[in-house]
Formats: structure tokens, C-alpha cells, sequence
């Protein structure tokens, strides 16, 4: 990793951080393997963890749908959505239910969008929404979130999203989506005590297995009875960067989403199935130095969703042996670090970091600069770039 930075360090020397820098070569090398992880099954790519035109068509091609094993993205907002089908985009399949009315409005007079747009939902009160604010009966495709958590008793280990658990009450939604005018073309499962979890114990361990031994069985009765209730599904979608071998392996699967193991974020370094490289990084500047062992940087305080704590904090990474200030972690405006090289950082020079999460880091930049093998670089508008932004 320090070659790399090396590398991009030199091919961005005369541009004034803080900056962001994606290295191509590792960013293909990630690509590759995700696909030789999925084992033939099309992966997803999912656009909150890129947040860069750029980048989503470094995978899935200048149309954003479909390249060699890349095939679609799944969106987390529906004006993202939009604006990505009039951008080419026209195969994207919404990771969650959205009660954007004025989205929906225009979702539901656009025949591109419509036959390129997969709403996601596990309520009626979602249709009854959808049905709501918009005019007519459009039909709008739909794909059905399922939990997939692993229940114990009353423990309840994985994300809270779906309530939609038993293959009957997955069934029942889809035939009544289907009465109502909804074409129910898939399901999607997402176990994230799989796939969002480092393998750090024993216990963690455990989960996976007994997870992947609940939905092995699960997941073919809930596709059966969706299927028995509308008939065949086009999608059943599963996993995530840390569970691809895992959802793939199941023959119900048509496809796996992965969006994080392209920029590889600290959250994805303990993980022993795979070993991908960091890929995207960001440098800041120093300013001054408040003590012979402390250099503080301009910006930094980027600091990751999900519960508080250090796994969300950015990581430091070259010069090597530098840490955060316990009482001021990084900050607003300012970020102080110390450590054994701390002394040696000058006034003007820079500070690489890494991102606790993947596309969050684009919310804080207005470009990335792509870097190659030769040490050439391109500077590409993220999300924010561009002016948008979906929350």
C-alpha cells in the first residue's frame, strides 16, 4: 500500500489538498476479484458505496448497465435513480422503499424509468404510498426486501430493515401487489451479520455459519412461494462485498450486490475470505505544529455512519505510525495526529488517510482523481460534483 501511495502522491504533487485519490490499478484488481469471488453470478453494483459516475462506469460501461460479470446498480434513492436512467442507466434496482412523492410522480409518467426502475418494498402501506402519489395505475415494478437476520429465540442478530420473514407472508404481499397493478418481478435478501461483519472472533464465526445454514434453507422456500403466488422471478438478489461466495453459491440466486470491495474501506480489512487492496484515499495538509510530536492538518473530521466508535474514525496510513489525539479525533476543521513521524511532517506537507466507509467519503469531495498505472491522472466529478445529492 505504501508503494501505491507513493505513486499517487507523486502524480498529484502540484494539486493543493484536502484531495481524493482513487488508483485505477487497484480499483480493476478489486473488480476482478469481486467477480472471480461471485463465481459467475452478475454482480450489482451498489451506488451508495461508489457515489461517482465515473467509477459505476468503470465497471458497468459508458450505458452504466452491464459489463462483462457487472450488470445493473442498486440505487438508494429514487431521484438518484432517475437521474441515472437519463444518463443511460436502464437496469437499477432500488435498495430501499422510498415515499418520495414527487419521484414517484415522475417515475410514473416516464416509460424509460419505468421499465428500467425496480421499486423496493415490504409493506402494503408502501403500495397503498405509491398507489397515493401518483395518478393512474402505472406499473411500476417492484422487488420484495425480506429479512434476512438470523433469529435465535428472541436475539435478533443482523440489520433491521424488512418485517417480511415467512415464505407465506412474502407470498401474500406479492399476490396482493400483483392484484393491485404492481409487476413483482423479484425478492432480495441481504444478510449483513454475513457480509458487514469482520471475521474478529469466534462468535462472529458462529453467526456466519449458522446464517448461512438458516437462508440456505429459507430462501428457496421464500422464492417458491412468491413464485407459486405471481409466477417466475427475474431477480433474487443477495448479499453483499463480504458474502459473496456465500450468496452466489445458492442456486436461487440470480445475482449478488457489491459496491464496497471497489474502494475498500477499513470496515472491509478483517475479513478471511478475501484480501482486496485500498483503493481510494484521501490527503490532508499540515498547518502547524503545537508541539514537536503533534502536527495538525486542515479537515478531516470524516467521520463514518453506523454506531459511534474508533471503526468509524479515518485512518491515518502514510507517513506510517501516526495516531489521532484521543480527546480531539478528527476534527471539523482541524485534525491533530501523533506518533513516532509526526515530528518529521512539515508545515505544507501531506497526511494520506482512509475512509471508514466506502461512497460516504464522496460527500465530502467534489471530485476524485483517477490515477493509473503510469502515474497519469483525471479528475472526475463525484455525486456532490455534479450536483446531487440524495442524502
Amino acid at each position: 500500500m505504501l508503494d501505491t501511495l507513493d505513486r499517487l502522491n507523486a502524480a498529484t504533487e502540484g494539486i493543493d489538498p484536502p484531495l481524493a485519490v482513487v488508483d485505477l490499478t487497484t480499483l480493476r484488481k478489486n473488480a476482478t476479484d469481486l467477480l472471480r469471488r461471485a463465481g459467475g453470478t452478475p454482480i450489482r453494483v451498489a451506488s451508495k458505496s461508489v457515489r461517482c459516475r465515473a467509477v459505476l462506469a468503470e465497471t458497468l460501461g459508458d450505458t452504466l448497465t452491464e459489463s462483462d460479470g457487472f450488470r445493473g446498480i442498486m440505487a438508494y434513492s429514487l431521484r438518484e435513480a432517475l437521474w441515472l436512467v437519463g444518463l443511460g442507466a436502464r437496469d437499477i434496482l432500488m435498495g430501499y422503499p422510498t415515499v418520495d412523492r414527487e419521484a414517484l410522480a415522475q417515475l410514473a409518467v416516464d416509460e424509460v424509468a419505468l421499465a428500467s426502475i425496480t421499486l423496493m418494498i415490504d409493506d402494503q402501506a408502501q403500495l397503498d404510498f405509491v398507489r397515493a402519489a401518483t395518478s393512474g395505475a402505472a406499473p411500476f415494478r417492484i422487488c420484495l426486501d425480506v429479512d434476512a437476520s438470523l433469529r435465535i429465540g428472541p436475539i435478533h442478530l443482523g440489520v433491521r430493515r424488512s418485517p417480511l420473514r415467512d415464505p407465506a407472508a412474502v407470498a401474500a404481499l406479492a399476490a396482493t401487489a400483483r392484484r393491485r397493478g404492481f409487476a413483482v418481478v423479484g425478492v432480495m435478501f441481504y444478510e449483513a451479520q454475513i457480509a458487514g461483519l469482520p471475521d474478529t472472533s469466534v462468535p462472529v464465526g458462529w453467526v456466519k455459519r449458522a446464517s448461512t445454514r438458516d437462508l440456505a434453507g429459507r430462501r428457496g422456500a421464500v422464492v417458491a412461494a412468491v413464485g407459486d403466488a405471481v409466477g417466475p422471478l427475474q431477480i433474487v438478489n443477495s448479499g453483499g462485498t463480504g458474502s459473496l461466495e456465500i450468496s452466489s453459491a445458492d442456486p436461487v440466486v440470480t445475482e449478488v450486490t457489491a459496491g464496497s470491495g471497489l474502494y475498500v474501506p477499513t470496515l472491509f480489512d478483517r475479513y478471511r475470505a478475501f484480501r482486496p487492496d485500498p483503493a481510494l484515499f484521501f490527503a490532508l495538509p499540515a498547518v502547524r505544529k503545537p508541539a514537536p510530536k503533534i502536527t495538525t492538518l486542515f479537515g478531516g473530521g470524516y467521520i463514518a455512519s453506523g454506531p459511534a466508535g474508533s471503526s468509524r474514525v479515518p485512518l491515518p496510513v502514510r507517513p506510517r505510525g501516526l495516531g489521532l489525539l484521543r480527546n480531539e479525533g478528527a476534527g471539523e476543521v482541524q485534525t491533530p495526529v501523533t506518533g513516532r513521524a509526526a515530528g518529521d511532517i512539515a508545515v505544507g506537507d501531506r497526511v494520506w488517510f482512509r475512509h471508514a466507509k466506502a461512497g460516504e467519503l464522496c460527500e465530502r469531495f467534489d471530485r476524485v482523481h483517477l490515477v493509473g498505472a503510469d502515474g497519469s491522472g483525471t479528475a472526475v466529478p463525484t455525486y456532490r460534483g455534479e450536483g446531487q445529492c440524495f442524502g
